[in-house]
């Protein structure tokens, strides 16, 4: 589970890895902004995420970390989003990791100054998805899920040579017609 916390739009993903295979579960944002209410954005956070919790059952939650702009109120407003949100993942017993943006950017496109336009077309091209379909709150978070899983050690699967690959992927050559 993914999460891009927010005090407007909190957006949320969702990935599934099995052999090696990265499947889009969903993605999504919380809308907070018709809250005017701090404490009432914070309730709904914990609420939401633990629905998507309850409904999706993460094994692992990572979030992006707040980063320290000019203005120390929208820090600190960032700040209360992810610790409720992580709060929430650590009621439920589930592990949580935290990534600065520019290493979500960085280890999803190779460039920590990555735009997040740039983020979200690497995105579609490795996940085999639509970007443009979600709001960049939801796409972000995505790729905070992304960075945690290259980040947790999983490595594509490496052949030593052709004669390896053929072997390990026979299903994957195409006999040629005589």
């Amino acid at each position: 589970m993914g999460i891009d916390p927010g005090t407007q739009f909190m957006g949320y993903g969702f990935i599934h890895h099995q052999n090696r295979q990265l499947n889009v579960l969903t993605c999504g944002v919380i809308n907070l902004k018709k809250l005017d209410n701090q404490a009432l954005k914070l309730k709904k956070i914990s609420e939401e995420t633990l629905r998507l919790i309850e409904e999706y059952q993460p094994d692992e939650m990572a979030l992006e970390s707040p980063f320290l702009g000019k203005n120390v109120q929208v820090a600190l407003k960032l700040g209360r989003a992810q610790g409720v949100a992580m709060a929430t993942a650590l009621i439920k017993q589930i592990p949580i990791h935290e990534y600065a943006p520019r290493k979500i950017k960085q280890s999803v496109t190779g460039n920590g100054n990555a735009s997040k336009v740039q983020v979200a077309a690497m995105l579609s091209s490795i996940l085999k998805i639509a970007t443009d379909a979600y709001p960049i709150d939801a796409t972000d978070a995505l790729g905070v899920a992304l960075c945690h899983y290259f980040q947790s050690g999983v490595q594509p699967q490496r052949h030593a040579g052709w004669g390896s690959f053929v072997k390990q992927n026979p299903d994957r050559i195409q006999k040629k017609e005589k």
